[in-house]
């Protein structure tokens, strides 16, 4: 049965290969998905009738545009805008937009298609979608970044929506970002709708929607441990990166009792075995402000080593969290983490982990969390920023926190629902693409073929 599986998967993968060229990040986001799916649709032969597989690998529509604009030379610059509409069954696509010069067709369908399983273990009504551009807001100005996003959001506004679909930050937009479209877009179309999250919050914006992937990433590697008769207080944990995502997942690991003695830039890492805590959690807001992206600046502030060139998954740690980009952690990183005794993996960033990273720490019975389940947060409580912008009322830092663990203890639940192996094992990349599958697949099929 197993090897007719591998046929079946190398047969699908194939066409996804041939249909979709050069896009090796969607490859690898769609080949994940599609091993362990394919024995769950071969038992439910009503997914595989209906081809869902099949029709969830295909965007329902991607744009693609041109961004023309004037720098403060006067010169004419022009980049490339993208919106990937993956999958629209349960909600409006829901995604965020990056500005990034890596970004690309392969690496937005890739970002849109886990979207689509993620938001689905939210239980939130979202569907998936992902957009962006190859400009880089670094080095620019505020009225370069201003023209570009009215100049970007000038052909998007077309198509999204508050009940079409609503975009989000992303790597390379923040709240500056944010602004600057929604003001285009409310200009544009003559309505101030919740069509934007992460918007600030004198605007319609959500307490804790910065710090939310970062905590929810916290509440779900908590409720692992927990699963497996341990706690999170008192272990020490490595992020990466330094940016929303690190800044979050630091104070909620400091409230929950852990310490955080890593976070990394393109420049290296820092490690502070005293721990992340108080002013030098916020000194992480000063790092990313100051537009250079690096972290040495912490180790000179507060007298601590710093390894240049070098990522984090070298130090020994109980809890390692990816918070930085796709593919950050290789498996060369993994067996390092695993000789030294890490017990759990959370991905907080999207797919942070190479597939054989992920295949050492399943092999090691290591606990190992997803991204699509683990990052959800930041989409969940944008959730929650659109139900607050339609019914016109603002809930307290207290509520949406208490929400957000609410959705985070519920995915969790999914996981292990789907995922929990005949020896009591929860495979977590299991349970969270099934969980995930099972609501967009119902959908597809109640609405037919659509």
């Amino acid at each position: 049965m197993a090897n007719l599986l591998d046929v079946k998967v190398n047969e699908f993968m194939a066409k996804v290969i041939a249909k979709n060229p050069g896009e090796v990040e969607f490859h690898q986001a769609v080949q994940e998905v599609v091993e362990t799916l394919f024995p769950f649709i071969e038992e439910n032969p009503k997914y595989k009738t209906a081809k869902i597989l099949e029709r969830m690998v295909e965007p329902e529509r991607t744009i693609i545009f041109r961004v023309p604009w004037v720098d403060d030379k006067g010169e004419y610059q022009i980049n490339r805008g993208y919106r990937v509409q993956m999958n629209s069954a349960i909600g409006p696509y829901k995604g965020g937009i990056r500005f990034h010069p890596s970004v690309n067709l392969s690496s937005l369908k890739f970002l849109a298609f886990e979207q689509t399983l993620k938001n689905s273990l939210t239980t939130l009504p979202m569907g998936g979608g992902k957009g962006g551009s190859d400009f880089d807001p670094k080095g620019k100005s505020d009225n370069e970044v201003m023209r570009f996003c009215q100049s970007f959001m000038t052909e998007l506004t077309r198509h999204i929506g508050a009940d079409t679909d609503v975009p989000a930050g992303d790597i390379g937009v923040g709240g500056r970002e944010v602004g600057y479209m929604y003001g285009q877009y409310k200009r544009l179309r003559n309505e101030f709708t919740g069509v934007f999250t992460g918007k600030g919050v004198e605007w319609g914006g959500s307490l804790i929607r910065p710090e939310a992937t970062g905590f929810g990433g916290l509440y779900f590697a908590s409720q692992m441990l927990e699963t497996a008769g341990d706690s999170i207080k008192g272990k020490t944990i490595a992020l990466s990166g330094f940016g929303n995502v690190a800044w979050g997942a630091a104070q909620k690991a400091n409230e929950l009792g852990a310490k955080v003695v890593t976070i990394s830039g393109p420049d290296g890492y820092i490690y502070d075995e005293n721990g992340i805590s108080g002013e030098k959690v916020d000194f992480m807001l000063e790092l990313r402000s100051s537009g250079q992206d690096i972290v040495a600046p912490y180790a000179e502030k507060y007298g601590v080593p710093f390894f240049p060139g070098k990522r984090p998954w070298e130090v020994k740690v109980d809890i390692a969290m990816p918070c930085a980009i796709q593919n950050e952690l290789n498996g060369e990183d993994a067996q390092k983490l695993i000789n030294n005794g890490v017990k759990c993996v959370a991905e907080i960033s999207n797919m942070g982990c190479t597939p054989e990273a992920i295949e050492l720490f399943i092999e090691n019975k290591i606990l190992y969390g997803p991204g699509k389940a683990v990052n959800a947060g930041g989409v969940a409580t944008s959730g929650l920023e659109l139900t607050q912008n339609s019914i016109r009322l603002n809930w307290s830092r207290e509520e949406v926190d208490e929400k957000l663990q609410t959705i985070m203890k519920n995915i969790h639940a999914t996981c292990v629902k789907y995922g929990t192996e005949a020896d009591g094992f929860v495979n977590y990349v299991k349970g969270a693409n099934i969980g995930g599958f099972i609501k967009v697949a119902d959908a597809m099929i109640a609405q037919g073929v659509v």
